[in-house]
């Protein structure tokens, strides 16, 4: 399904996306172009809307009888997210990745293309403009940045472990415990930024981890990818491999190597023997923009 001509159409499509809908809104926002969705970190703009609308059409075109989930569009119709258990090949789409960072004139936001089928991922794609950073994976086919292949490594010996975390207001009483296990003696913990770019930072060998309390497809399906195909790994707090439709136990944690997914597993279960699973049907729901 994924050849080296549809890595590269999907690429420039995003690419053209990016320059149609994204930047020329960045920094020229106005007050009336910005919303909240389900609270003051979770922002919508115009341009996902737009970008999301263009990207949704575009690669339906490059590969036709294949389902979008994007997360404007399921944010409007929840029943949309049901496609990533469905029979079709599926699209996930974050429009913007970012978008308070987006908003606010930084330069640490993305747009984020995966393909999925049968709950696994099969191709990413991670483009940052302001960044000038295009980061690509095919499942088996390695990841690359701006056309450099990405070599995640592992952390250095002795020194602390970098890891960055979900913001506290997405997290409940379990999460906030587990995300507190980290808090100690050879862990530096930061908050996260744009879920995509703390992936790539991984996968580039910058950071060494990061632990995430909400699930939605698009902020993770291309990260997690990126990052496994750069030599690292990935885990819920239960142990197992993370589901893309939902339902998993979180905290989850991706991190440069395996024997660093064990420890930050290790870590976050110090809390409790029986972390608590989500429930699939709202897997979407509670992510920062």
């Amino acid at each position: 399904m994924i050849d080296d001509e549809l890595m590269a159409a999907v690429e420039q499509a995003v690419l053209e996306t990016v320059e149609d809908q994204v930047m020329p809104r960045w920094r020229q926002l106005a007050e009336h172009e910005v919303e909240t969705k389900t609270g003051s970190h979770d922002l919508v703009t115009v341009a996902d809307q737009r970008a999301e609308q263009q990207l949704s059409e575009a690669l339906r075109r490059l590969l036709p009888g294949s389902a979008v989930v994007g997360e404007e569009t399921v944010h409007a119709h929840p029943a949309t997210y049901a496609a990533l258990e469905g029979p079709d090949p599926v699209w996930i789409i974050d429009p913007i990745d970012g978008t308070r960072q987006f908003v606010a004139g930084d330069e640490g936001f993305c747009t984020m293309v995966a393909l999925a089928h049968d709950g696994e991922t099969l191709a990413g794609w991670i483009v940052a403009p302001a960044l000038r950073m295009t980061a690509t994976a095919r499942r088996g086919g390695g990841a690359f940045l701006n056309g450099t292949p990405l070599r995640a490594g592992s952390p250095e010996a002795g020194a602390p472990l970098r890891v960055a975390v979900s913001h506290p207001d997405y997290t409940d009483d379990f999460q906030e415990r587990a995300l507190r296990s980290l808090r100690t003696d050879g862990v530096d913990v930061r908050p996260t930024g744009s879920a995509g770019l703390e992936y790539v930072a991984i996968a580039h060998g910058r950071l060494d981890a990061v632990a995430y309390t909400w699930e939605s497809a698009w902020d993770h399906a291309a990260g997690l990818l990126t990052v496994a195909e750069a030599g690292g790994a990935s885990s819920t707090v239960a142990g197992a491999p993370f589901r893309l439709a939902g339902g998993n136990a979180l905290p989850f944690t991706a991190a440069r190597d395996a024997d660093t997914t064990r420890r930050m597993v290790g870590l976050l279960r110090d809390e409790s023997d029986d972390p608590p699973h989500t429930d699939s049907d709202d897997s979407h729901r509670g992510r920062p923009a």
